[in-house]
């Protein structure tokens, strides 16, 4: 009998393998478009999920395809900084950013 190999693609986004850091972040959520359906190239580095943050494909902890990411420097004022943004961010969401749009995960 002959056997025949299969060969399976999971795609990953374009952060793989790559330093997950507040500006790798930045630029994901720069492409985001809430209103188109969520992939691997198209989602939010910041939405949390039972209180993780997604890996640089958007995957969360806990799911087939989730890589712990290369995670960048940490210190209490690059903390603040990244907080001064997120806040930035919150106050100023993207156009359809809202529970239950398309890019989000629901």
């Amino acid at each position: 009998p002959r056997t025949v190999g299969t060969q399976l693609f999971m795609e990953y986004g374009e952060m793989d393998g790559k330093l997950w850091d507040n500006d790798a972040k930045v630029g994901v959520y720069n492409k985001w478009d809430p209103n188109s359906p969520r992939t691997v190239n198209n989602f939010n580095p910041f939405e949390t999920w039972d209180g993780n943050s997604p890996d640089c494909s958007g995957f969360y902890p806990g799911e087939g395809r989730y890589k712990d990411p290369l995670r960048g420097d940490v210190s209490f004022a690059i903390m603040m900084a990244e907080r001064a943004q997120a806040e930035e961010r919150a106050a100023n969401p993207k156009p359809g950013d809202k529970p239950g749009c398309p890019g989000c995960r629901n």
